[in-house]
């Protein structure tokens, strides 16, 4: 694999990961900000993700190993000269004639660096409503950090900086900064950023694909739930026996404890998120409540805790429970796993083709914006920019 491709693939596989993790909280939190969840919006986010990730391992990536004579070998100095690039395209043997100065690696440099940070100031200033300046100077503040890094071997991890730290560079990356701010209007020609109401904190048609983004939701936070409470017991148990540097010699299978891995991994999710998280409140769920939807009887009161946890076991939560129960049962009753396949695409165009879900037609509750309880659901206006 070439070198420079490693930082790139490194970026792309953290922010898949990445992304998995903060989905829901980007979603919840977007809900409460915007109002509204826009398709522009959540790929301009997800180029930000992308972007600083690929920054991140464009200063770190490839860690060089530290072998006698590394210094030696892989040791900078600090350039400190402003446009010292200007010199050295001017002593460049292969400076006659435009195309040979567009060609020459000073300038090459200095532009690839300029241009490293013009997707900075156009995502700063578009996304976190930043001003032109304000935009320039975090670009020239993240890009001291950057050169900061690389003089001082990552922070003294190193030996030595193997890493130049180039004003010419912190010159460069503010200009960058700058021009991608001026430029930043350019994103709102992006489409699916706008909004219906300019006012978040008024209530939305709860439309079909809402209703599956929460479902989607609840599917992600009971496996990401899983992963976190089944790493935090593995450790657990592992420490109990022994300590971390034991589990070579131990893995945890033969650890005590470690039948229980899968009730945690895979039941207690279940158990809080379908089961305890439905009694609170109106019996949303987590998903559910991310995307700003409630549930009420049909006479718009509060369902009791009977009809929360029918909704619940008509929904996710049954299908979760059928999951479990397919797992358990597979080698006994093999037709379970496409019974599970068929739950799933049956509720997802019950969601689709229903007002209220399948869960919810089946339980008498009807599902509606939280924010329409406290007031009026906002009426469809001309739509204005994000």
């Amino acid at each position: 694999m070439h070198p420079q491709l490693l930082p790139a693939l490194l970026a792309a596989a953290v922010a898949a990961v990445a992304a998995v993790v903060l989905f829901v909280p980007y979603v919840a939190r977007q809900h409460r900000r915007r109002g509204e969840l826009g398709a522009g919006h959540v790929g301009l986010a997800g180029v930000a993700l992308l972007y600083a990730l690929a920054l991140a391992a464009y200063v770190l990536v490839p860690f060089p190993q530290v072998s006698p004579g590394f210094c030696a070998r892989h040791g900078t100095t600090p350039q400190w000269a402003p446009l010292r690039f200007l010199d050295d395209m001017v002593r460049s043997p292969a400076s006659d004639g435009l195309a040979a100065v567009l060609r020459d690696p000073a300038l090459t440099q200095i532009l690839l660096n300029v241009a490293l940070f013009v997707p900075f100031g156009m995502l700063v200033r578009h996304l976190g409503g930043r001003s032109v300046p304000a935009a320039a100077l975090l670009g020239a503040g993240v890009s001291l950090f950057v050169e900061s890094t690389q003089g001082t071997g990552i922070w003294f991890l190193y030996p030595c900086p193997y890493r130049l730290f180039d004003v010419d560079d912190l010159l460069a990356n503010g200009s960058g900064a700058l021009l991608g701010a001026l430029l930043a209007p350019l994103l709102r020609l992006v489409p699916g950023q706008r909004v219906s109401d300019p006012d978040p904190s008024r209530a939305r048609p709860v439309t079909a694909a809402r209703r599956l983004l929460g479902a989607v939701c609840d599917l992600l936070l009971i496996n990401l739930t899983g992963v976190l409470l089944g790493t935090v017991y593995r450790l657990g148990i592992l420490a109990a026996d022994g300590g971390l540097f034991a589990a070579q010699a131990n893995p945890v299978e033969s650890v005590p404890g470690h039948e229980l891995i899968g009730f945690v991994e895979y039941w207690l999710p279940w158990v809080l998120l379908c089961v305890l998280a439905p009694l609170v409140g109106s019996g949303a769920s987590p998903g559910q409540r991310a995307v700003r939807l409630t549930f009420r009887t049909r006479a718009g009161a509060r369902p009791r805790r009977a009809a929360r946890l029918l909704r619940s076991a008509l929904g996710i939560g049954g299908f979760w429970l059928l999951f479990l129960v397919t797992g358990a049962l597979e080698e006994s009753a093999p037709a379970l796993p496409t019974a599970t396949g068929i739950v799933l695409v049956v509720s997802a165009v019950g969601i689709m083709l229903t007002r209220h879900g399948l869960s919810g037609a089946l339980s008498g509750l009807r599902v509606t914006d939280n924010r329409a309880v406290r007031g009026p659901v906002a009426q469809p206006t001309e739509p204005v920019p994000a």
